[in-house]
């Protein structure tokens, strides 16, 4: 063994987007970190699309600002256009999207880090994990150094034995031409940590000088901007426009005539890829019926010609790529700057952690981002967040932070995860959350605030202002249940206007914002006693209102849900000892060791008559204890 250095309290292994928030969070809360990357230049790459959020994933990001995480507040800084989607449907699924400047927000994350107390930033190899006796004790670079330490977080992202794929073409790669990390994956082996081959994949860039946008569609951000961080109080800079344009049929000929020649359908391929962000040629032969498919044409960033096409991934060869792009609508004379590939590489079976992200066999070892089967930058953070949380609440000799899937799409993420594993790079979706009316991104500071605030992410300052909107949400409330309008001209006047109804009596600005036709800004025509509120409390006022059934109905299934959540289950139960349980449930709950009846209720396997035997256990073991103790 070469050098031993000091002892850290946490080591962070891979500095993308996972590692950047789990190295923060760490270092935030006291604890002595060190994150460790292959390349320095590499930290909070996007090798892939240069945005962030999304349907469902900007909820992640509000939730991870309002833990007390940079994702949000990094996007901010760095976006070059912002856009809410879905405003057509129901306020459960708005989600935040930003174009981001890639190179800006790489510049802002690392030095964000380098700016950190607590926090060793080091570039090395990490090509072993040294555990004894089940427990973690530190790591070990390529050239020798041993790095002790309480705690390790695996973070590798894609880089595990990765490997790139181009058409039959295939070398040893990390993302964007980065060595990959070919001896790390054999020191998990050697202690029992399976691995598993998924793959996912990148479109070409093309230079913008080549584009014809005159034959595209012109998709502008919106005004005004909308940011992440509920710390930002306001965006105001130049938007950079998207475009839409379409596949062809000449596009899906080219494809089905080189099918022979894609690695996906040749056997070159051996990875799981994306159900939800499938390489192009796996959208011709699966949607056959589609005559063309949408392709966004985005820029990389404000200082760079180079342009992303969002979805256009493939792992065609060159050649084949070429003729692809080339069959576009505006990209006849496409300049093809980077190639797109297919990038294959190591994960674990993720039910091998508990819901902290810690191995269950391993003490102090825990695991977060796409090494746990997972896809996306958002998904990756979240989970870094609360893999560093957790890291330093362990040190601290405190209980983990574990957020249900009341609580957050962090926790829908994560029991996802961790309960019913995942077979392909796991997407997060508003379909996935049965709470989303609750879990909306307006209210992720009331939501997860407090709760940042308790773990020591959040400073006392933020807090205070947290209090004040909340306070200002709850008298507006008030106020609009206390307001009472009269009929007259002004009033019907301005209901028919709005095509509502007309009224006889009076009526309280709250029964009348609840009307769909009437927003809240509306509501300044008539109300001539409004406050001058900032747009996050009327947005919230407004929906609370509207939604308040709604709202109170999803909260009695969530107390159902809590209580369910709230039986947890004995570290020391022996399942095979439960008289009534089927054998596959005892053979599943042993392996899976659920915290509570409710996470025990989610693995495949166990049945709802299995659920009722161990709440019949339960209650008699409650039932004996109280016995022998009195």
């Amino acid at each position: 063994m070469g050098f031993v250095h000091e002892k850290y309290d946490v080591i962070v292994v891979g500095a993308g987007h996972a590692g950047c928030e789990a190295a923060l969070a760490a270092a935030r809360m006291g604890a002595k970190t060190a994150v460790f990357t292959l390349n320095l230049d590499s930290i909070a790459n996007m090798p892939c699309n240069p945005n962030i959020g999304g349907t469902a994933k900007g909820h992640l990001v509000r939730e991870i600002d309002a833990l007390g995480g940079e994702m949000g507040k990094c996007a901010d800084k760095t976006l070059i256009q912002s856009r809410t989607l879905n405003t057509a449907k129901g306020p459960a699924v708005y989600s935040l999207r930003a174009q981001i400047d890639r190179r800006s927000y790489q510049r802002e994350m690392k030095h964000t880090l380098e700016l950190q107390e607590n926090l060793h930033l080091c570039q090395a190899e990490i090509v072993d994990v040294v555990i004894r006796n089940n427990k973690v004790e530190g790591v070990i670079t390529h050239i020798g150094s041993f790095f002790p330490a309480k705690t390790v977080i695996l973070t590798t992202g894609t880089y595990l034995r990765g490997k790139i794929i181009i058409g039959d073409v295939s070398f040893e790669s990390g993302p964007d031409g980065l060595l990959p990390a070919n001896r790390l994956s054999e020191s998990l082996k050697k202690y029992g940590i399976q691995l598993r081959r998924f793959k996912t994949g990148t479109p070409a860039r093309i230079n913008r000088r080549s584009i014809d946008f005159s034959k595209m569609i012109e998709q502008p951000g919106d005004d005004p901007i909308v940011p992440f961080s509920f710390e930002t109080e306001k965006i105001e800079r130049e938007q950079v426009s998207c475009y839409l344009t379409y596949s062809t049929e000449e596009t899906h000929r080219i494809i089905r005539e080189n099918l022979h020649r894609s690695p996906l359908y040749s056997g070159v391929i051996e990875g799981i890829g994306p159900r939800y962000c499938p390489s192009f040629e796996d959208k011709v032969v699966k949607f056959a019926d589609k005559e063309r498919h949408q392709i966004f044409v985005e820029p990389m960033g404000l200082d760079t010609e180079e342009i992303y096409l969002q979805g256009f991934s493939t792992s065609m060869p060159e050649d084949v790529q070429y003729a692809m792009i080339r069959s576009v609508p505006g990209l006849e004379k496409a300049e093809i700057m980077r190639y797109a590939y297919a990038i294959e590489y190591d994960c674990i079976d993720p039910t091998c952690l508990k819901l902290s992200l810690e191995f269950r066999e391993i003490e102090g070892l825990f695991s977060a981002g796409q090494i746990n089967g997972s896809s996306g930058y958002e998904e990756a953070a979240a989970q870094g967040l609360i893999a560093g949380i957790n890291a330093a609440l362990k040190v601290q000799g405190k209980e983990p932070l574990i957020l249900d899937r009341s609580q957050a799409y962090i926790g829908v993420l994560i029991d996802d995860l961790v309960t019913k594993g995942t077979n392909e790079p796991y997407r997060m979706m508003t379909s996935r959350a049965e709470y989303r009316l609750h879990l909306r991104q307006d209210n992720a500071d009331a939501r997860l605030t407090p709760i940042g605030y308790r773990i020591g992410l959040i400073s006392e300052e933020r807090y205070q202002k947290f209090l004040k909107k909340q306070k200002a949400i709850e008298d507006e409330i008030e106020r609009l249940k206390r307001r009472v309008i009269p009929p007259g001209e002004k009033v019907n006047e301005f209901l028919d206007r709005h095509g509502s109804s007309r009224i006889r009596s009076g009526i309280k600005l709250y029964d009348l914002l609840k009307r769909p036709e009437i927003n809240y800004d509306m509501l300044k025509e008539i109300d001539d006693e409004m406050p001058d509120l900032p747009k996050p409390v009327t947005d919230e006022v407004a929906i609370r209102i509207k939604y308040e059934g709604y709202i109170a109905k999803q909260m009695e299934q969530i107390e159902q849900f809590k209580k369910m959540e709230e039986r947890l289950l004995p570290e020391d139960i022996d399942y095979n000892e439960i008289q009534g349980l089927r054998i596959e449930a005892r053979q599943k709950l042993s392996k899976y060791r659920p915290r509570s009846l409710g996470q025990a209720s989610r693995i495949s396997g166990v049945s709802p008559a299995d659920i009722s035997v161990l709440i019949i256990y339960l209650n008699t073991r409650n039932r004996r204890r109280n016995s022998d103790e009195s």
